[in-house]
Formats: structure tokens, sequence, C-alpha cells
């Protein structure tokens, strides 16, 4: 088993986001593999701020470690109109379960505030995870240049009542 997709040795805990976590998420996306090249200026100045924090439900995937727990992921889902907004797992920890188990704490979230689908706009690198988490491919979100110059793949995930 390689160590990109071997399961993760070190407890994992998902928490609500803090404003002392807004750094941490703006590197997390910038720094993210698949925003590389063509993909790249789509984050270059993009921005995870304490504001951002505070008007959503933003949750990080956590390791249990001696700094305190290193973010591994997050997620940000918007109530109104329902969408996933943010997903992104640390590249060197991709495959390992992270992006899965935040799929699954966000349609808890969702299910909890009374969601029975939301949307999700994907990258398309993106693409084949959400098919494989149970999302159903619903469109196209089409180019809107400069901020997005190509189209992506339009999800829905359906929330099964708890």
């Amino acid at each position: 088993m390689s160590s990109r997709t071997s399961p993760i040795s070190q407890p994992i805990t998902v928490r609500r986001a803090v404003a002392q976590d807004a750094k941490r998420l703006t590197r997390l996306v910038r720094g993210s593999g698949a925003y590389e090249g063509k993909y790249a200026a789509a984050v270059a100045g993009y921005r995870v701020g304490p504001d951002y924090i505070e008007a959503h439900r933003a949750f990080v995937a956590a390791g249990a470690d001696e700094q305190g727990g290193r973010i591994l992921g997050f997620y940000s889902l918007v109530l109104s109109p329902p969408e996933l907004d943010l997903l992104f797992v640390a590249d060197d920890v991709q495959g390992r379960g992270i992006g899965r188990l935040l799929v699954a704490h966000m349609q808890s979230e969702a299910r909890a505030a009374g969601i029975d689908r939301l949307k999700v706009v994907s990258h398309l690198p993106a693409e084949n995870f959400y098919h494989r988490v149970g999302a159903v491919r619903t469109g196209t979100a089409f180019a809107n240049p400069p901020a997005v110059p190509w189209d992506r793949p339009e999800f829905e995930f359906r929330i099964p009542p708890g």
C-alpha cells in the first residue's frame, strides 16, 4: 500500500472552524495541487478570512498531534440556497478517506438543518471524487470570465432523512 493511499494512522476530529484557522485554510486552498497550471489564477488571490468562517458553516478535519492538530481538510456549507461552497483536502493526505469523512459530516450537518438536497459546482479535477461519494451530475456551470474561464460540472447531493 503506498503512502498516498494508506489510511491515516492518527485520530481525526471534525470540528467547527474558528477565526484562528483562516490563514491555514487559505494556505490549503492556494497550495492545492488541483489548482496548478491553467487553474492557478482561480485561487492565486483567494482568501478564507475570519469573516467567511463566521458567516458560513465551515468545518475542519484535524489530525491529533502535538501541535494541536494539523488541518487535513475542510469544507464550507451554505444553507441558503443550500450549497457545498468549498471542500479541500491537503494534497499529501488525499486518497486516505478525509474527503469522504468531510462529505459524510457535511451530509449530517445538512440533514440537521432540514436540507434534503444541495448543489456543488465542482472543480474539473474533483469531478470523479464527487461521483465516488454519491453526488449526482445535474448540469454544467458555464464559464464566467475572467474569474472562471472554463465550464464546470454541477452536482447535487440528495440528503436522505435521518
